[in-house]
């Protein structure tokens, strides 16, 4: 296939006059620092000298330090050596001698201390910090000391890695504060243990990205991680004899508040709770035997809420988190209760009939108002997820809301305290835009109506999954008089939602949106009133079928939209105290969790952090790599280590250069996409190995962002001049990772088989790619035959392979149906297609 490459360069040559280049310069984003999260306010002073700091720089504090304050100049100057190279001497109080003269000066600054225990004292204001950089001082001041501590971190991301005797920074002014106070991330301790010095790494990224919530999973079904005095045989029975000694808590919690961040336990109750089932069968709801649960999903045992013994489970556990999580919250879980047990036991169910409770709805609800009532005794406030939302809750309970922004905004309208995961899931692996487009703030849609002479259609649609109830709902495309489309999809159970590119090209019809389950791509055929094709959800596909129930010809009305979700008052608003990213940790472990979590999470960190505003993605991408590099560099985080040690372990020494060209153009399945393969074809638990190819895999391929973002963005207009330069830094990565493939292949013999198949797919997904974007360059169509014959190759390298997905087969279809429905002389007959 030499030729299609030959090809392919020589008309890119031919064309070059074609191109249309950006106008010369920088635009005023790409002069912008790389920070992350960015600050509210950045006035750069770009006509005045640079401040060079040096090992002659002087650090001094304004006042005296407390010993938290002294601990962070510490890791300021620990994590400036390792950036720049520059050793700089500890700060002294900015009065004595050794800051006269000219030397240059970095002067800290905070008017009192501040150690927040409550959810008040975790405020916007606390958090704000501001940083003055002249040619020959640096000015860092707070009210709070913990303003400090977010100062310095945006201090160490300016100065970069420079690797120099000095290092140089723009003058400029920072004036900084959250946007929210609640900036959290949830890490879950009880599928797969953590050790403590990988949580005090996270918490040192945390504190990095201006995070300030450690949610610490700590029981569930699988495990219980915390030593107890009281119920010894909860840690005593955890799987590998894993779990945080009292000591080994306490040094955690010192840990983040060192680096202002707060730690809420969670203590899984009624459910998730087989753990509790193996060492104390007699609280549950069924008679057991229990036995160590190692299979993930939602499990069936449940405490039993008619037994006085449980309450004083309660208390006693309680108690003892108390004393080690000073935070005055703590998290109860309280999701997905399958009632089951209690449905089945007559001492329960005689139970509900003495105190009136006239379903398990409300047994569960009668449950969580014991232990509210336990908390306060213990002056501590419950968390608890979307479940525990009902008529009668404490009013001083927070709910944190998987199931997204409908629960959200109920949470927030029953005058509670809410927080948002939906959408910060980083277990499920998803592209960081996706993340940073996720709002916080539930939004007021209005929808507007069909208008009169528009034509309409409403299509009800089901794509199965391998795992759990498929994914059902309805979608209505509305085309104006001159043409244009738009429409709305309903999923089953939630609140409509706008597509967004909703076009049509020959057979298909193409929309997106973002959803619960990630950003979803539709490629459909509708055609005779019956729906197939793709729905793109992450990087993998599922495949709906449905019909047309509804449409311009039929006798009823046409559907209405306004109003279809309302907003909230800024009363309302108030309640949402932000939001928290959550790794669950079915399918992560020691080995992969930086990987899993870095650099992603600096983008959740800026949408909690940032004004509400900033939005650029293109801004993101541009500052994400940077970051990544700091991170690594500054921060000791081992999401770049990580990868190579997984790659060294499958691949041999001398192919190691080979692994990663070829790993870059390849994403592990995105979603639950894994989750539910390996329900099918593994045990879906803790015995299926996380080492293979796919957990060494980063979330998102990033060298075929702009391939990617470049098919998305394709002008409608076919006539348009093709930006052939554009397509350059993808194809070369798909060149790259081909004739690694090709090398990989030599070596077979030495490669798992899975990585086997994988180098023969790349290798094809490289000709693939260099035969499309030729014909598309050189605006020539394929023939029906060869039509034919590409679409099979495509389809043969999309979907999962090995839990591993080839990005950019998809990027490379939609260029070959925008070459065969849009290019000049073909026949886009696209007016009949939903007859």
């Amino acid at each position: 296939m030499k030729t299609i490459k030959n090809i392919f360069f020589s008309s890119w040559c031919a064309l070059l006059p074609l191109v249309v280049f950006a106008a010369d310069g920088e635009s005023d984003m790409d002069s912008l620092p790389a920070l992350m999260p960015y600050p509210q306010q950045l006035t750069p002073h770009s006509a005045a000298p640079e401040f060079i700091l040096s090992g002659n720089s002087a650090l001094c504090f304004r006042n005296s330090p407390s010993n938290r304050l002294r601990a962070a100049e510490a890791r300021f100057r620990r994590r400036t050596e390792r950036q720049t190279g520059i050793s700089l001497n500890a700060a002294t109080r900015c009065d004595t001698p050794c800051v006269a003269g000219n030397i240059s000066v970095v002067e800290l600054a905070v008017t009192s201390e501040d150690a927040p225990s409550t959810l008040g004292e975790l405020s916007r204001a606390g958090d704000a910090y501001q940083l003055e950089i002249n040619p020959q001082r640096i000015t860092l001041s707070a009210d709070f000391e913990v303003g400090i501590l977010r100062g310095l971190q945006t201090l160490s991301q300016l100065l970069g890695i420079q690797r120099a005797n000095a290092a140089s920074l723009q003058p400029m002014t920072i004036n900084d504060r959250p946007r929210f106070r609640w900036r959290g991330l949830m890490l879950d301790s009880a599928r797969h243990f953590f050790s403590v010095d990988t949580i005090k790494r996270q918490l040192d990224g945390m504190a990095a990205a201006k995070l300030n919530v450690l949610h610490w999973h700590l029981t569930d079904d699988q495990s219980w991680r915390l030593q107890s005095h009281a119920y010894p045989r909860l840690h005593e029975t955890a799987p590998g004899g894993n779990f945080y000694t009292r000591e080994q808590v306490a040094d955690i919690v010192a840990y983040a508040f060192d680096r202002g961040i707060v730690v809420v336990p969670e203590i899984d109750m009624p459910g998730h709770a087989s753990a509790i089932g193996v060492a104390y069968p007699e609280l549950m709801s069924a008679p057991g035997p229990y036995t160590p649960e190692d299979h993930w999903g939602v499990h069936k045992p449940l405490l039993n809420p008619a037994n006085p013994a449980v309450y004083t489970f309660a208390e006693k556990v309680f108690a003892e988190v108390a004393e080690l999580f000073p935070f005055e919250y703590v998290h109860i879980g309280g999701d997905e209760v399958n009632p089951e047990h209690w449905e089945a036991n007559a001492e329960i169910q005689r139970f509900m009939q003495t105190r009136q409770l006239p379903d398990s709805r409300a047994l569960h609800n009668f449950f969580n108002r014991r232990l509210s009532e336990i908390l306060a005794g213990l002056d501590r406030k419950m968390i608890g997820w979307d479940e525990i939302l009902h008529p009668g809750l404490a009013p001083d309970a927070a709910v944190q809301s998987w199931r997204g922004p409908d629960a959200l905004g109920d949470i927030a309208r029953a005058g509670h305290n809410a927080i948002l995961s939906t959408g910060f899931y980083l277990d499920q692996p998803q592209y960081t835009g996706y993340h940073y487009r996720n709002a916080i703030i539930p939004e007021s849609l209005e929808f507007t109506d069909v208008q009169p002479g528009e034509q309409w259609q409403t299509w009800q649609f089901s794509a199965p999954r391998k795992r759990g109830s498929p994914v059902s709902g309805t979608f209505t495309l509305i085309e104006s008089r001159d043409g244009e489309l738009r429409g709305v999809m309903k999923f089953s159970g939630k609140t409509p939602q706008r597509l967004r590119g909703v076009k049509r090209a020959g057979p298909y019809t193409h929309f997106s949106l973002d959803t619960w389950m990630g950003p979803l791509r539709a490629r459909l055929r509708l055609n005779n009133k019956t729906l197939s094709g793709e729905f793109v959800v992450g990087n993998a596909p599922y495949h709906p079928v449905g019909e047309q129930i509804g449409g311009t010809q039929a006798e009823h009305e046409a559907p209405v939209f306004s109003g279809a979700q309302h907003g909230l008052t800024d009363v309302q608003v108030e309640n949402i105290l932000g939001g928290e990213a959550a790794l669950w940790a079915e399918m992560v472990d020691e080995h992969t969790i930086d990987l899993r979590l870095w650099p992603r999470t600096f983008a959740v960190a800026e949408r909690l952090w940032s004004g509400e505003d900033l939005q650029d993605e293109a801004f993101l991408y541009r500052r994400l790599p940077v970051i990544d590099r700091w991170a690594e560099a500054a921060l000791g985080l081992q999401h770049r280590s990580q990868q190579a040690a997984a790659l060294h372990h499958l691949f041999p020494k001398s192919l190691q250069s080979q692994a990663l060209a070829f790993s870059a153009v390849l994403e592990p399945a995105h979603y639950y996409h894994r989750h539910h393969e390996k329900s099918v074809h593994e045990t879906y638990s803790r015995r299926d190995p996380l080492n293979r190819f796919a957990d060494s895999l980063p979330v998102e391929s990033i060298a075929l962002r702009e391939l990617r973002a470049l098919a998305e963005s394709l002008p409608r207009d076919p006539t348009s001049a093709i930006d052939v330069e554009s397509l350059q830094p993808g194809l070369l990565h798909l060149w790259r990772a081909g004739v690694a493939a090709q090398s990989l292949r030599q070596h077979a013999e030495a490669l798992p088989a899975d990585i086997r198949k994988l180098a023969d797919l790349v290798d094809q997904q490289m000709e693939l790619g260099f035969l499309i974007t030729a014909r598309f360059v050189e605006r020539q169509p394929f023939t029906p035959n060869e039509e034919v014959a590409v679409r099979a190759q495509i389809a043969s390298l999309k979907g999962m392979h090995g839990e591993v997905v080839l990005p950019a087969v998809y990027v490379l279809e939609r260029f070959m149906d925008r070459l065969q429905y849009s290019g000049p002389g073909v026949n886009n007959n696209t007016d009949k297609q939903h007859d």
